[in-house]
């Protein structure tokens, strides 16, 4: 195959995979989903950031599952079930009543977290296989598009469950049968690039070659046995937990500081706007300036965003907030671009699938210290506890991320 059939083909895989992040984004906009089970079934705060912990845990273990389904099977496969996974997780919701606590946790936690697990994985690595020369740009683009997810559905979603045609159950329902759909379909567009496929060669300047160039692939066992891996990986969960933990309250911080409820649905939306502008901006920067300087911007914009927030929480200052938020979905929309880009550069292509999905277990670390930051939340009656704390992972991180050397 020609290099100008190999870039036509892989634009039309790259579009695909975004349209698929996109819808597959909605998990995280929980700060709204949530809203019905908090306001009509009185679940508290405790409980509903509970699954919001599980559901980080199931979408990281499906990630992982999804690489194996992958590489036995197929993208089709993989993402066929993890549509049907989804479908049935949303579905299942919308029939939920007061006493289904428990059954929320099957359904969105286990069920749909662990189906748009799945489907992320095997979109990333199905995609990024076809920018072996862009590998950054690729990985900011598909979570550009996991992130804009919770603005572009945020408001529509909120609508709906005030409808009287469709209401919090059938918003479920309808959610359920749009993800089963785009994510059938998408299985059925995307492939893997055939071995003898030629890509346009990698052009890079001088600090990507320090930082990028990957002279041979790891196992995931060699990757395990890396002290570099480790440190990198406390590092990107400490930066994680940042964003995460902001996720899981973003709407009660902001009316906590007198907004509106329609501002504070918005601003949930702005989060997820910079959230999305992070990741693609992250990968365009790995692509030009390489890992480090990367991973160390990143680090230091967390770092600020949990300082400007908690500035705002005790100035109680809505304008503060927004840009305290705004920094937050920058900060954490640049971890996933990261860590895609990180995996692949340090530690190769061959095994990428199953070492990206490790990597992805951060993840789980960040969202038990998301839970950590609700327990602060609710033991405190006060944001302030949850940010000192956050503020004083992102400097840990720091010092984690200054260490980061190639394997």
């Amino acid at each position: 195959m020609s290099v100008s059939a190999s870039v036509s083909r892989r634009r039309i895989y790259l579009v695909v995979g975004v349209a698929a992040m996109l819808f597959s984004g909605v998990l995280y906009a929980w700060s709204i989903l949530k809203m019905p089970f908090k306001d009509i079934f009185g679940w508290s705060d405790s409980a509903l950031a509970l699954n919001f912990t599980l559901t980080m845990c199931f979408f990281c273990l499906g990630a992982f599952f999804g690489s194996l389904i992958c590489k036995r099977t197929s993208p089709r496969f993989a993402l066929i079930l993890a549509g049907i996974l989804v479908g049935i997780g949303f579905g299942l919701t919308g029939f939920l009543t007061a006493d289904g606590l428990a059954l929320l946790y099957v359904t969105y936690a286990v069920l749909a977290g662990s189906g748009i697990g799945i489907s992320y994985n095997v979109i990333v690595s199905t995609v990024t296989a076809w920018f072996p020369d862009k590998k950054g740009f690729c990985s900011g683009c598909l979570m550009m598009g996991f992130g804009f997810s919770t603005l572009l559905l945020g408001n529509l979603i909120d609508a709906l469950f005030a409808s009287s045609a469709f209401g919090w159950s059938g918003t479920f329902i309808l959610l359920g049968i749009l993800l089963a759909v785009i994510l059938v379909i998408s299985g059925l567009i995307l492939r893997r690039p055939a071995a003898d496929t030629e890509f346009p060669a990698v052009k890079a300047g001088k600090n990507v070659r320090k930082e990028d160039f990957e002279v041979r692939d790891f196992t995931t066992a060699e990757m395990l046995r890396s002290f570099t891996y480790w440190r990198a990986f406390v590092c990107m969960a400490f930066m994680t937990a940042v964003g995460n933990s902001v996720i899981s309250f973003a709407r009660d911080l902001v009316l906590s500081v007198d907004a509106a409820p329609a501002l504070a649905t918005t601003l949930v939306g702005v989060l997820a706007v910079c959230n999305g502008l992070g990741r693609i901006l992250t990968g365009a920067v790995y692509d030009a300036l390489g890992r480090r300087v990367t991973m160390l911007a990143a680090n230091g914009i967390a770092i600020v965003a949990a300082g400007i927030t908690l500035m705002a929480v005790w100035l109680h200052s809505l304008p503060i907030c927004i840009a305290g938020l705004c920094l937050t979905g920058l900060s954490y929309g640049a971890c996933p671009t990261v860590t895609s880009a990180f995996t692949s550069s340090f530690y190769g292509t061959k095994y990428f699938p199953v070492n990206y999905s490790i990597t992805n277990f951060n993840l789980i670390a960040a969202a038990f210290i998301a839970a950590w930051s609700n327990s602060l939340l609710v033991s405190t009656g006060s944001y302030t506890a949850p940010f000192v704390m956050l503020l004083i992972l992102a400097v840990c991180a720091l010092g984690l991320n200054f260490s980061v050397r190639r394997p």
